[in-house]
């Protein structure tokens, strides 16, 4: 699972901001009643990026990030929320880390909305010539 893409939430109908709101609250009462449901906290996370509130799900997978520390996805949507929420030099960091535990949907990586805050920045030149070395290694 990865996350949703951040441009959703302007297109929302009012329906889906509800049903959104619904599932939010919904899912936050189970991560309250579990603070480590890393299931639960990973589709909390992409609700909250589906409904706009990126700072929310930054906090959501920070916490991941912590329960999972070698997951390649976790690290992923933590770059996702950084990049997001205009913080691209930890967001650089987490998608190299990404990378290094095993992350290789370079297609998606190369479109996500979500990163498009970091393809901007300097570092992901870095990024870039990584994924170029790492498509080499796997061919």
């Amino acid at each position: 699972m990865s996350k949703k893409s951040s441009g959703t939430e302007t297109k929302l109908s009012p329906r889906q901001r509800r049903d959104l709101d619904i599932e939010i609250e919904f899912l936050s009462g189970l991560v309250k009643r579990d603070p480590d449901y890393v299931e639960a906290l990973q589709i909390l996370g992409d609700t909250y990026t589906q409904r706009g509130k990126y700072e929310k799900g930054l906090e959501i997978d920070e916490r991941l990030a912590k329960l999972c520390p070698e997951d390649p996805l976790v690290q992923y949507n933590l770059a996702c929320s950084y990049s997001l929420t205009e913080q691209p030099e930890s967001a650089a960091s987490c998608l190299d880390r990404a990378l290094d535990l095993g992350y290789r949907d370079f297609h998606w990586l190369s479109r996500d909305p979500d990163l498009a805050n970091l393809r901007k920045h300097p570092e992901y030149k870095q990024i870039r010539a990584k994924i170029r070395q790492l498509r080499i290694g796997t061919s």
